[in-house]
C-alpha cells in the first residue's frame, strides 16, 4: 500500500507574519486565533447550505444526497459543480490514488483535453457515439473521453530504448463522453473526473506482471476509500483488445451492472461474459448488481503500432510495444461512496475520504466556548474539525449533521455541558460516551 507523500509549504518566518499584519487595514478585525487553524472550519463560513428535501426528479441516491447536502450542484444532466465540501472529498479520493499509483511507480502527468481528430482517426475510433466534437482554428478536434490516442504518441517521443522500459504514466484529470441518457447522479455523466494510467512494455509477459500490481494497488485504492468489503475484482469482456478485462464492481442493490459471484472460488464475472460459461455454474453463483468503480485492460499492441511506436530489443529486433490501461472515475467513485455507504437521509463518511474528520455541534451559543474548546483539542490530535457556529436552531443543526455526515460528531447540550462533559459519536460504529474534553481525543481512537 503507498505511504503518504511527505513535504508541503515552507515555514513561515516571524519576519512573513509581520509583513502580513502591516497591510491590514487598521479599521479590520482581527479574526480569532482559530480561525487560522488548517484544521478548524467554522460552517458559517462555507458556501454551503443544506436542503430540506431532496431535488425534485432526482432518482438516484447519491445525487439526491449530495445534492440536498451542499456537495455538489447540478448545471444540466451528466454535469455538476463540486461545492468546497464536494471538493475537499474529491481531493481525498484523489490523494489516496495517486498515492497507489505512485507505490507501483506512476508518474503523473497531465495532457490536453483537446484532441486533434486525426489521432482518433489514426486508431481508427474517429467514429465513436460518445465523442463530444468540435473545432481547433479550422482542424477537427474531439474533447477526449479517454487518452490512448494522446499518451502513445507523446510517450513515443520520449522513450529512446528498451532500457527506458517499462513506463508508467497517469493523470487525474476531466473526461467528456456524449451520453445519450446520462443518468445515476455522478455514477454516469457527460463530464467526470478520472484517474487514467497507460503503462509500456516490451513484453506481453513484462505487460502481465505489472497488471497484477496495478490491481492489487487497486484493491488498496477502495479498501482505503471504505469499499473494500464490498468490491470484487470481475472478469469481464476485453472488448477489441483481449479475451477479458478486468473490473472492480462494488456490489449495491442500486447498481446499474449485474455480475454472478462464486464465493468458494473467489471469482466474479460480469453478466456480458457468462454465455462463455457452462449454464449449471452459471446458475450455482449468487447474481447480484453492482457499481463499476475501475477497470484495467490490456491492449495488446494495437495503438503502439498504429503510431509506428517500435523498439528494437537488446538483440536489435525491432519490437511492437504492449500497453496496458488502467481506469478509476474519480468524481463516480465519490458517488459510489455515497450511494453504497449512506442511508436515503444521512450521509456515512469513511475518515479517509471525508471532507472533515469531526463535526462539533454547540447546541445554543453559549455552548460555543466549550465547543471552541473541544475543536482545538482534536484539532490538537491530528484532526480535521468542522465547528457548526451558526446560529440556528439546535434542530436544524442536528438534521444538517446526518446530511453532511462526518465520521465523528460531538455534540455540546446544556445538561452536559453543566456536567464538564460532550457527547461524543462515532457515527461509523454508533457508539456513543460522554467525556471532558481533555479525553476527547482518546474517545476517536477507541
Amino acid at each position: 500500500m503507498g505511504k503518504p507523500v511527505a513535504g508541503g509549504p515552507g515555514i513561515l518566518t516571524d519576519s512573513m507574519i509581520t509583513v502580513v499584519d502591516t497591510v491590514r487595514p487598521h479599521h479590520a478585525k482581527r479574526t480569532p486565533l482559530m480561525a487560522h487553524l488548517p484544521d478548524v472550519t467554522r460552517q458559517s463560513t462555507l458556501a454551503h447550505r443544506t436542503r430540506r428535501e431532496p431535488p425534485a426528479g432526482e432518482p438516484s441516491r447519491n445525487a439526491r444526497l449530495l445534492e440536498r447536502a451542499g456537495y455538489v450542484g447540478k448545471l444540466m444532466a451528466g454535469v455538476y459543480s463540486y461545492l468546497p465540501l464536494g471538493l475537499r472529498v474529491l481531493r481525498n479520493v484523489e490523494g489516496i490514488i495517486r498515492e497507489e499509483m505512485n507505490s507501483v511507480g506512476g508518474q503523473e502527468v497531465l495532457m490536453p483535453a483537446l484532441h486533434p481528430l486525426a489521432n482518433w482517426e489514426t486508431t481508427g475510433r474517429q467514429d465513436m457515439d460518445i465523442l463530444f466534437r468540435t473545432k481547433s482554428g479550422s482542424a477537427d478536434a474531439v474533447l477526449g473521453p479517454t487518452h490512448e490516442e494522446v499518451v502513445t504518441p507523446l510517450l513515443a517521443t520520449q522513450v529512446a530504448s528498451y532500457k527506458d522500459l517499462p513506463a508508467s504514466v497517469f493523470q487525474i484529470q476531466n473526461k467528456f463522453r456524449n451520453e445519450a441518457r446520462p443518468k445515476s447522479g455522478l455514477l454516469r455523466g457527460r463530464e467526470f473526473g478520472m484517474k487514467d494510467m497507460y503503462s509500456f512494455h516490451l513484453s506481453e509477459a513484462d505487460l502481465e506482471e505489472y497488471y497484477e500490481r496495478v490491481a492489487e494497488a487497486y484493491r488498496c485504492v477502495f479498501e482505503r476509500c471504505g469499499l473494500g468489503a464490498v468490491t470484487h475484482y470481475t472478469y469481464a469482456s476485453g472488448g477489441a483488445f483481449s479475451e477479458f478485462s478486468h473490473e472492480f464492481q462494488a456490489v449495491t442493490p442500486y447498481g446499474e451492472d449485474t455480475i454472478y459471484l462464486d464465493h468458494g472460488k473467489g471469482i466474479a464475472l460480469n453478466k456480458e461474459i457468462i454465455d462463455r460459461y457452462p449454464a449449471d455454474e452459471i446458475a450455482a453463483m449468487e447474481q447480484v448488481t453492482a457499481i463499476e468503480v475501475g477497470n484495467i485492460f490490456k491492449l495488446g499492441t494495437r495503438f503502439a503500432d498504429a503510431f509506428g511506436f517500435r523498439l528494437p530489443d537488446a538483440s536489435g529486433v525491432p519490437q511492437s510495444i504492449h500497453m496496458g490501461c488502467y481506469g478509476i472515475g474519480t468524481t463516480r467513485l465519490v458517488g459510489a461512496i455515497a450511494e453504497i455507504l449512506s442511508t436515503d437521509d444521512a450521509m456515512v463518511w469513511p475518515e479517509n475520504v471525508a471532507p472533515y474528520h469531526c463535526h462539533v455541534v454547540p447546541m445554543d451559543a453559549g455552548r460555543l466556548e466549550l465547543a471552541e474548546s473541544a475543536a482545538q483539542a482534536l484539532a490538537a490530535a491530528g484532526h480535521s474539525v468542522l465547528l457548526d457556529d451558526r446560529a440556528v436552531r439546535a434542530g436544524a443543526k442536528l438534521a444538517d449533521a446526518d446530511l453532511i455526515g462526518l465520521p465523528h460528531r460531538v455534540v455540546i447540550g446544556a445538561r452536559t455541558a453543566a456536567e464538564g462533559l460532550v457527547e461524543y459519536t462515532n457515527r461509523v460504529s454508533g457508539r456513543t460516551v460522554k467525556v471532558p474534553v481533555a479525553e476527547l481525543a482518546a474517545a476517536t481512537a477507541a
